[in-house]
């Protein structure tokens, strides 16, 4: 028997987080998932007892795709079940991060057909088969697709995976219908929402309360608008958090690839925005900056117009990335979080990202991301900004 449910109930009684009647509705169906893979585990491993189970196994169950506004708990549920699930072949990550993933391994595939050393004609079916055999259950965060060359894999991609058992468990802002809304060549991609609809049952949590709003205990994090009081705020901040006034221009080297980094010391970074979001930077590049440094400065974030689609997906992208690795962000822009992007393609996602971002600001987020670095082990962790050093406002809605 899986206990997401009573993770949940031992949170709320904590005062860790307010009881909602949806979220633990959805923890009870977090469990009864977890109880299928567990009967299916059970069933079909190799043990004295394994015989036993063999006829009658129960089929792969059908995963969940649980879709809802920004701040609801959709993520906090799936770190609950993916905790508590007793599946040893899991993998927990952002739907990005697996698509950068999914395109590096069929990239790599295509060059192995192309000299010979793997038959057949396509990377996607082989690449599907070896995540099938590494990975069990997949849990997505933020799952959405606004990129054509993302679209064009996913059919063939968990075509290959479902028929190897896979069982999806996703998170989204975004219910499947609209999925991939206005692509281009969509009628190309409805196969795969047939597909998912087939494979997984989509779960709306329509939990009324944007739970991250309400924490209103903020740090000075957030510098708006982008002047010359802004600047000072975040040099002085720098100064105090790394002893220096200017840090050292470094690179970062991966797998061919270099990133400049403008500045660095003591673990913290500082870029421009035009540094890490107008140049043709990936969700790989925004991984490798978050786990290399516990906090980044950003400087100059601009207001994005609809035109500066591109500009604004890559600002998603790493404050997704930040957000997911616990790295600390200070930052200055031309606007509070909610009107950086309020029209274009990608608003609707964009709603996440500004509500990640006040999330981001508050001491309770601050005190986490602290907690989860050390407990990686991170070196150079500095324990706190000192408050001091911060002495204009953050946003606070």
């Amino acid at each position: 028997m899986s206990d997401v449910r009573s993770r949940y109930d031992a949170r709320v009684a904590a005062g860790d987080i307010e009881h909602d009647t949806i979220q633990a509705d959805l923890a009870d169906r977090l469990d009864r998932l977890a109880d299928q893979l567990a009967d299916k585990r059970l069933a079909t491993k190799s043990s004295s007892l394994g015989w036993l189970f063999a006829r009658k196994a129960p089929p792969t169950p059908k995963g969940l795709y649980i879709w809802g506004g920004v701040g609801r708990g959709k993520t906090m549920l799936v770190d609950l079940f993916f905790g508590a699930v007793p599946v040893r072949r899991k993998r927990r990550t952002h739907f990005a991060d697996f698509m950068g993933d999914v395109h590096e391994r069929v990239h790599e595939m295509r060059k192995r057909l192309k000299a010979g050393e793997v038959k057949g004609d396509d990377p996607i079916r082989p690449v599907a088969n070896i995540i099938a055999e590494e990975t069990r259950l997949l849990c997505l965060d933020e799952f959405h697709v606004d990129d054509i060359a993302d679209a064009m894999v996913l059919g063939r991609l968990f075509t290959a995976l479902f028929e190897r058992g896979l069982v999806l468990v996703a998170t989204s802002n975004t219910e499947p219908s609209e999925l991939y809304r206005n692509g281009l060549n969509r009628q190309l991609f409805l196969p795969f929402l047939e597909l998912l609809q087939q494979n997984v049952e989509v779960y709306h949590l329509d939990a009324p309360t944007d739970y991250r709003v309400l924490e209103r205990e903020e740090a000075n994090v957030w510098f708006a608008p982008a002047d010359d009081q802004a600047r000072k705020a975040l040099d002085h901040a720098w100064c105090n958090l790394t002893g220096t006034r200017r840090g050292t221009p470094t690179e970062i080297r991966a797998k061919g690839r270099v990133l400049h980094v403008p500045e660095a010391a003591a673990g913290a970074a500082r870029f421009s925005f035009r540094d890490l979001c107008e140049k043709p930077l990936s969700s790989g590049d925004y991984l490798r900056i978050a786990r290399r440094f516990h906090t980044v400065f950003l400087d100059d974030i601009p207001v994005l117009p609809p035109e500066k689609r591109n500009e604004a997906r890559r600002f998603v992208l790493l404050i997704d990335t930040l957000y997911d690795e616990a790295t600390r962000l200070l930052a200055s822009a031309e606007a509070p979080p909610p009107e950086l992007h309020p029209e274009g393609q990608i608003a609707p996602e964009f709603q996440r990202t500004s509500s990640r971002l006040i999330e981001m600001g508050t001491s309770a987020y601050l005190e986490r991301a602290h907690e989860r670095r050390h407990s990686k082990n991170t070196s150079s962790v500095v324990d706190h900004i000192p408050d001091a050093s911060l002495e204009r406002g953050a946003y606070s809605g």
